[in-house]
């Protein structure tokens, strides 16, 4: 006899689950996330597995297999240098970042060599066919519309193609489990069970997710770490740039970026993104220059800066594409340690093109584009800097300067500010034309 279906109650956020209604989630402490869903129906009397022998490691026979590049350069850039056999990739990104079109164009150019399969459950057969119609080189793709999950899974078991796109992950159902698609066991369970198909067949499946407000994958957290690498699509719609950028990634760097322009073929991989992102006009004051570093790629950005008086008791320190946390460490240290009255003014900073920056080497170019605004004085012209700040004032040495110089050198940067000035102050009064500091 089966147990009788229980209710539990799931965390949409991150998948924590409990015999019980709460007001707040245990797990991430969210308000009004927990759901009620049924528990599978399970045997009592389940069938006894067969136990494995046990292996040591120096008896495992490791073969390196090729990669498979995706006939898409910037992607197999993020990817570590193409597509492993049997991974499970999960791309995450806001609705019309272009998730499908570019899964769909790197379809395309493996179907050429090797069978490659997309399975969707968000648009029908028609539709996905208007949109190869317009990226091209689609015709060898297979297609199968279904979101049945022991549907697809018996399809991939039994065509084992080399590529396969779900789109999407919380389309897909299984009648084991009595709740709605997209819910967190049902996202749960797909995700299990596709990574098992895909490693035992030896397909390269990528996993197509929608994101949440916070702008984080939809689902449980276990969601992605089941699976081999995790990208995900920045950009919005109102910008023509997109970028992806690995999460995680076991075969590869996290720290790797691809930078995309949508078309109307498409989404083109942008092979030099300091030309699109680094140039800025000559004696614009609050602008500046800022070489970073995205894994192995030295990248050109403009800084963009306002500083205002404020009318508010606690002046804004407001940063897009920027960590506001470090936004307000810059600002404090400026104020220090090289003199600028910031204690009373609003600070904006922004990175144009839509790109975030994380790393601490473009601390230099943001001061400097916070003191310009400040100052009211331009930065010196083809000017581009690098470097860290520290809380005493003092600029740290950024990693991999030759690249960077190189980069900058490429792009016609006439002066390379970086940290052969020790201190802030010193940056400043090279940085700025016609500076008193």
């Amino acid at each position: 006899m089966a147990k009788p279906a229980s209710l539990q109650h799931v965390c949409t956020e991150c998948g924590t689950s409990t015999g019980r209604w709460l007001g707040k989630c245990p797990g991430c402490g969210q308000f009004g996330t927990l759901l009620a869903e049924a528990a599978p129906v399970r045997g009592v009397n389940a069938a006894r597995v067969a136990a494995r022998p046990l292996l040591r490691l120096v008896d495992v026979v490791s073969e390196e297999s090729e990669r498979i590049p995706t006939g898409v350069p910037e992607l197999d850039r993020v990817l570590g240098g193409g597509l492993v056999p049997a991974s499970v990739v999960l791309v995450g990104g806001e609705p019309g970042v272009g998730k499908s079109t570019l899964l769909l164009s790197a379809l395309g150019a493996m179907s050429r060599d090797r069978r490659a399969l997309l399975v969707t459950g968000e648009e029908s057969v028609a539709q996905v066919k208007l949109r190869a119609a317009r990226l091209g080189g689609c015709d060898n793709v297979e297609i199968l519309a279904e979101t049945e999950l022991d549907v697809v899974c018996e399809t991939l078991e039994r065509e084992r193609p080399a590529v396969c796109v779900i789109d999407s992950v919380q389309t897909l159902w299984s009648q084991e489990i009595g709740s709605a698609p997209g819910s967190v066991s049902q996202v749960r369970e797909a995700a299990g069970r596709l990574l098992r198909v895909s490693k035992e067949s030896g397909v390269a499946t990528f996993l197509v997710g929608h994101v949440t407000k916070d702008g984080s994958v939809a689902g449980p957290r276990v969601l992605e770490h089941l699976v081999d690498c995790v990208l995900q699509f920045e950009g919005d719609r109102y910008h023509a740039h997109r970028i992806l950028r690995a999460v995680k990634n076991r075969f590869g760097s996290t720290n790797e970026i691809g930078v995309f322009e949508m078309t109307g073929a498409g989404l083109v991989g942008v092979p030099d993104p300091s030309e699109v992102f680094g140039h800025t006009h000559g004696g614009e004051i609050g602008a500046a220059v800022a070489c970073t570093l995205e894994g192995t790629r030295p990248l050109l950005l403009e800084i963009q800066s306002l500083v205002a008086p404020s009318d508010l008791a606690m002046p804004r320190r407001v940063g897009t594409g920027v960590d506001p946390k470090r936004l307000a460490m810059i600002v404090a240290v400026l104020s220090r340690h090289a003199g600028l009255p910031l204690g009373g003014a609003d600070v904006f900073v922004n990175v144009a093109g839509g790109v975030r920056i994380d790393e601490p080497g473009a601390d230099l170019g943001i001061a400097l584009a916070i003191a310009s605004a400040a100052k009211g004085v331009p930065v010196q012209e083809g000017l581009a800097a690098f470097g860290e700040i520290g809380l005493t004032g003092r600029l740290r040495a950024a990693t991999q300067t030759d690249r960077r110089v190189e980069e900058c050198r490429k792009f016609g940067s006439s002066i390379v500010l970086g940290p052969d000035c020790e201190t802030l102050r010193q940056a400043l009064a090279a940085g700025l034309a016609n500076s008193q500091s």
